[in-house]
């Protein structure tokens, strides 16, 4: 493929970029050429925003699975360098480029397959930083050995004694130091590790350690906090209960779960306002909510940078800085400049493909921890997640007495349905059964042009995902499920007169003959006439949980909602053409859609008029 010949970015170069990396993961020394095209482009879109220097990985003699080249972001551009296209050529660095590459060179021996601490977003000069675990032993001796034994017989005599010299309480302290000396250059202070082992084990042998139980506390100087999360294999047993974060909950009491959450009794760290000891009770949509919470937290509040490493770090790793790089964004502190599309492709081919995340495989065994994370996105669009301004909500007051549903569109079939498992109980897990559930409706104009034909969406108002009934709705479309031409199905109907307890001191309630849409997880979205048609209304998702009839949020829809919820939609456009419809059973995502619209009465076996 020929270089890039415009920076603007696209949704088709996202469906490409799918495309290539559902084929292929990226290892540099394989020689990747459209790799090496992704990169660059890469390169013109943090150079948008940002003066950055590289640290060349052309071979993969830092590390196989990082990008050829690693880019460290130094500072924001002023909005005249931005605007004017200044030149910094001649700037001098803020880096020390040679004498940190060797620096990484001596570190990477210390972190699990020498994937060594990258700094890769930048927020108020502080870095947010990712990297694998610490190694272990035997694989420290092991790699070190081998790269004696092939590398150069050339090289200086210094670093070959540095690599080959030595053994046992001498090279842990040795690598562990330069990685510990590497930290400090970029001023990290918190260590966020996402194990739930305090080593990895297999067939009875340590294959990583972690900071937290090094036995020299050779760590002491950083805050490390142990926040376990779940691996990627959890995330088929999400798709196997059918995309529904809120009912599931990963089991702490397995044999080799054995790291508790631990957040230190920290100045900064206290005001944080959550009780971590409930951890083991949070559903995985709130597992990630509050781990979102204390990142943005720390950054907002801190003065340093962080650190987030899983085991292998490319799983949850880019998952949670994904989600990081997209927040920030949202928020118009990070990638000021960047369009939906263009930071989408960035956090894609950077975050996720050019650091080693083997989508091939994750998908041929259904675990979607990718797609998870672009789902997610509907759950943190609101103000309590942004680095900026306290929460922009609205309350709206519901007395006991009053479980108010002005205007709300109900289901007039009043048919049962079970999403999954048994309808008689939704205590156990991947269990989830809603009796009369209410449909609403609510068009979904797509940002990916080509693949959206206009049609009204049709989803569930339920407690349970929110997400999952978003998805349906730009989903559908593409198969063909929802039409307009059969006279079998249901109209939007106002809710009569009599069922309603209309306050007359608020205006804002709907009158008779007229509807209210509500999205899927509870906002209320504005009046239409009984009247007019779907494609009338403006659809969006909100971030919020309707929790009971006393009180119901209403979130004013903000620029961060409506960038979220952009990155979102073109996402799920490339996700379902590119990897869904292709991969079959594997992806799952058009089979459970197909199957939930069928279950609710959405269409059937022929076309169905919505």
């Amino acid at each position: 493929m020929s270089g890039p010949s415009s920076d603007e970015i696209k949704p088709e170069d996202i469906h490409n970029l799918l495309e290539h990396c559902v084929k292929t993961a990226h290892k540099v020394k394989d020689g990747d050429i459209e790799g090496e095209f992704i990169m660059e482009r890469c390169l013109v879109l943090f150079s948008k925003d940002y003066r950055y220097s590289v640290i060349k990985n052309f071979s993969g003699e830092l590390c196989g699975h990082y990008p050829s080249k690693v880019v460290f972001l130094e500072y924001q551009l002023s909005e005249d360098e931005r605007n004017n296209k200044k030149r910094y050529d001649d700037v001098q660095s803020m880096y020390d480029i040679p004498r940190m590459r060797e620096l990484i060179k001596q570190a990477r021996y210390a972190r699990c397959r020498s994937r060594f601490a990258v700094p890769v977003i930048l927020y108020e000069g502080k870095h947010i930083c990712r990297s694998a675990t610490l190694a272990s032993g035997a694989e420290m001796f092991g790699r070190t050995g081998l790269d004696f034994l092939f590398s150069a017989p050339d090289r200086p005599q210094e670093e070959a004694a540095d690599r080959g010299g030595g053994t046992g309480a001498d090279t842990f302290d040795r690598f562990r130091g330069h990685d510990i000396n590497l930290l400090k250059t970029m001023s990290i202070k918190y260590i966020c590790d996402l194990m739930v082992e305090k080593k990895k084990v297999k067939f009875g042998m340590n294959i990583t350690s972690s900071e937290k139980v090094d036995k020299e506390n050779r760590y002491a100087d950083f805050c490390i906090l142990s926040i376990p999360y779940p691996g990627c294999e959890f995330f088929k047993e999400w798709k196997d209960n059918s995309y529904f974060g809120e009912t599931m909950k990963f089991d702490w009491s397995q044999d080799y779960v054995d790291a508790n959450l631990d957040v230190p009794d920290d100045s900064l760290l206290n005001k944080i306002g959550l009780d971590w000891k409930k951890y083991r009770t949070w559903d995985l949509i709130q597992l990630t909510q509050n781990y979102m919470k204390l990142f943005i937290h720390i950054l907002r509040e801190g003065d340093t940078g962080i650190l987030v490493h899983c085991i292998s770090g490319w799983d949850r790793t880019p998952m949670f800085i994904s989600l990081l790089r997209l927040s920030l964004w949202a928020d118009g502190v990070a990638h000021a400049t960047l369009s939906p599309s263009e930071i989408l492709y960035l956090t894609l081919a950077y975050d996720w493909y050019l650091f080693g995340h083997n989508l091939p495989d994750r998908v041929n065994k259904g675990e979607e921890i990718l797609f998870f994370c672009f789902n997610f996105l509907t759950y943190i669009t609101s103000e309590e997640f942004s680095v900026k301004s306290p929460s922009n909500l609205r309350k709206v007051s519901r007395t006991d007495s009053e479980c108010n549903m002005d205007g709300v569109l109900l289901d007039t079939d009043h048919r049962r349905f079970s999403i999954r498992g048994s309808n008689t109980s939704i205590s156990s897990l991947g269990s989830c059964s809603f009796e009369n559930a209410p449909v609403f409706f609510s068009t979904n104009p797509e940002d990916d042009s080509h693949l959206s034909n206009g049609n009204p969406s049709v989803s569930i108002s339920a407690r349970y995902s929110p997400a999952a009934s978003r998805l349906s709705m730009e989903t559908t479309t593409l198969h063909g499920s929802v039409h307009s031409n059969s006279s079998s199905s249901s109209s939007p109907m106002a809710v009569p007169n009599s069922l309603r307890k209309v306050d007359t001191t608020r205006a804002s309630s709907p009158g008779c003959g007229s509807w209210q849409v509500v999205s899927s997880c509870g906002s209320l979205r504005g009046l239409v006439s009984s009247h007019d048609s779907p494609h009338s209304v403006g659809s969006s998702g909100s971030s919020g949980r309707l929790s009971s009839c006393q009180e119901a949020i209403e979130y004013v829809e903000s620029t961060r909602h409506k960038k979220l919820d952009a990155v979102r939609r073109i996402f799920h456009n490339a996700y379902v053409n590119k990897i869904a419809t292709k991969s079959g059973g594997a992806g799952g995502i058009v089979n459970f859609l197909d199957q939930f619209a069928e279950k609710v009465g959405i269409r059937s076996g022929r076309t169905t008029v919505v």
